[in-house]
């Protein structure tokens, strides 16, 4: 178990503590990749279903998925039966998808004590371990409260100071189609392209399976694809989901200073104030 993602072997041997809380992060809509399909529900046992998109993005902003208010925060992690205390795990059913997302949700307003399974579902299921065809329900209200934390989380206004700023790099998780403005954005009314002055670094190149690549492996890949002067890392995709895949890779790694645009392209694309810079076909 490190600071980030805990193990399968791990969870076997914690799931019943007394302290334990386990949530699944998975999303209804999957995009940037092909989606597995489940022929029945399954989930991991004593587990919790999130509803991460239902409870922990802000509905009232104008961001697809924005971070949530500190109040809704508070209301919805504590519905979930979190406590001050509790150590919290959680997966996607995707691998290693939307549970980054979530992950730095709960880092953002100061709960430390989080983890991510590592593979989520599909190694859990690669490896024969038993799993459930329902989700349990969380017993009493908890306690936790939100604290929230500074320099987690930026605008677009923040994005746009920061280029004439040295040791900021942008990384955009998309595709290279997408990056470069030569396939189109699934959502509508969004430009193609992308930042100015950003790197494309597809969440897939931190990926081994379902699971992330070994912190060494990881280290050498942000170490050759990253300039030595990058002091601060922003972290962009199409809506602020699979940027955190990035991000969590990067921490993984041992960056310190990394941020989350989570409005994203969605939000940059659909501007026609903001610049952006697309290949010529």
């Amino acid at each position: 178990m490190n600071n980030i993602t805990v193990s399968t072997a791990w969870l076997v041997e914690h799931l019943d503590d007394t302290n334990f809380i386990l949530l699944d992060a998975s999303m209804e809509v999957v995009l940037g990749k092909e989606p597995l399909v489940y022929e029945q529900f399954r989930c991991i046992p004593n587990a919790i279903n999130m509803q991460l998109e239902q409870d922990f993005f802000d509905h009232h902003s104008s961001m697809s998925h924005a971070m949530p208010t500190v109040e809704q925060f508070t209301q919805s992690a504590q519905q979930l039966g979190i406590n001050q205390d509790s150590v919290v795990v959680i997966y996607d059913n995707q691998g290693m998808y939307s549970a980054p997302r979530a992950w730095w949700t709960f880092k953002t307003m100061g709960f430390d004590k989080v983890y991510i399974l590592d593979g989520g579902l599909p190694q859990w299921m690669a490896e024969n371990l038993p799993t459930a065809d329902q989700y349990i329900t969380p017993i009493k209200l908890g306690n936790v409260t939100a604290t929230p934390q500074n320099g987690g989380v930026c605008n677009s206004h923040m994005v746009l100071c920061t280029f004439d700023k040295q040791g900021v790099t942008i990384i955009d998780a998309r595709a290279e189609g997408r990056f470069n403005g030569l396939a189109p954005e699934p959502r509508a009314g969004v430009r193609s392209g992308h930042i100015p002055g950003s790197v494309n670094l597809p969440f897939a190149n931190v990926l081994d399976g379902y699971r992330l690549k070994s912190p060494m492996a990881l280290t050498t890949f942000f170490k050759h694809t990253i300039n030595d002067d990058a002091e601060q890392l922003i972290f962009s995709c199409g809506s602020g989901i699979t940027a955190c895949i990035l991000l969590v890779a990067a921490k993984v790694s041992g960056a310190q200073n990394v941020m989350l645009y989570d409005g994203s392209w969605a939000e940059w694309g659909a501007s026609e104030t903001l610049p952006i810079t697309r290949l010529k076909p």
